[in-house]
């Protein structure tokens, strides 16, 4: 394994990093035009990547996985600071000429630089260490399913920073109670504790979003302690969610088989069947999701014994 980068030696070399005529230049000279269909806004600002860095607390010892590298700007800071880095780029120009702009840029950081070419929802295993944290800029049109998608599959990330539309930081940071408490947040939660991190402007973008920006950050955790598997629970969240005007006594009747089922998991777990979802915790979705599923034990083991007399 190379050894690990001297962050003061990097960080001193000023040109390392991509600016506002940086980004143009490359841009042009690949032919690229960001387009709305993949969410592309690249960050032109080398300030703001150094600051997601910092908030993103990467250590020397950090492998980073980097969602949607674009040009190459947030993959320079990180390099920066970071052992290795890897980046997943769905795009064909530009998954084609980012090794070329660190090994020009960061010569001395190109052998702990990685490329996946592919859709981030379809990545099941990346190259090099395995990652202890993930740092991008999510495209919007896509960010809350590639960030649940990357924490399911890579357990050892341990911490995570996504920049994403404002509004999305929000439901992700949401907490119950809230208006904009939804399925992202519960779904969150259940891997990792949910905090906005901070605000980015809109014109340290090119080219300028019509949003403003958010940092998210999520911090492993163990989920919450049940004997339902993680689909079960999210089962449970996305139908109560589904109709979120209704009491869970009503949204869950589709889940349940009934009203009348839904009534029994929702009081066997200790949760009022007139509340709703967005009053729950995820250790109150995981909780309905096993006495669900205790029940259902119940019924079919005295089917059986019905049968068997």
């Amino acid at each position: 394994m190379s050894t690990p980068p001297d962050p003061a030696a990097a960080a001193g070399a000023p040109d390392a990093l991509l600016g506002p005529a940086d980004v143009r230049e490359l841009a042009a000279a690949l032919g690229v035009r960001p387009t709305k269909q993949r969410g592309q806004n690249f960050v032109i600002d080398a300030n703001t990547v150094r600051r997601i860095v910092r908030t993103a607390q990467v250590r020397p010892e950090d492998v980073v996985v980097e969602i949607g590298p674009g040009l190459g700007s947030l993959t320079l800071a990180l390099l920066e600071t970071a052992r290795w880095v890897t980046a997943v780029e769905i795009d064909d120009a530009l998954a084609a000429a980012l090794p070329g702009t660190v090994a020009s840029r960061l010569p001395e950081a190109a052998e702990r630089f990685s490329l996946v070419h592919s859709d981030a929802m379809r990545v099941t295993e990346l190259p090099g260490p395995e990652p202890t944290a993930l740092v991008a800029n999510l495209p919007y049109n896509v960010a809350v399913p590639v960030l649940l998608h990357m924490l399911a599959t890579f357990p050892t990330i341990e911490r995570t920073l996504v920049m994403v539309q404002s509004e999305v930081a929000d439901r992700l940071a949401a907490a119950p109670g809230s208006k904009v408490y939804g399925v992202p947040s519960v779904k969150a939660a259940w891997y990792a504790d949910v905090r906005r991190a901070g605000a980015i402007g809109r014109n340290v973008f090119w080219p300028a979003p019509n949003v403003d920006s958010g940092l998210v950050s999520l911090v492993r955790r163990e989920p919450p302690a049940t004997t339902a598997s993680r689909a079960e629970v999210f089962a449970v969240v996305d139908a109560a969610f589904a109709q979120r005007r209704k009491t869970l006594r009503a949204a869950l009747s589709g889940w349940a088989g009934s009203a009348a089922a839904a009534e029994q998991a929702l009081r066997a777990a200790g949760v009022s069947p007139q509340a709703r979802g967005e009053s729950l915790t995820v250790t109150d979705f995981a909780a309905i999701a096993e006495q669900a599923a205790a029940i259902g034990k119940n019924v079919e083991e005295t089917e059986r014994t019905v049968e068997g007399d």
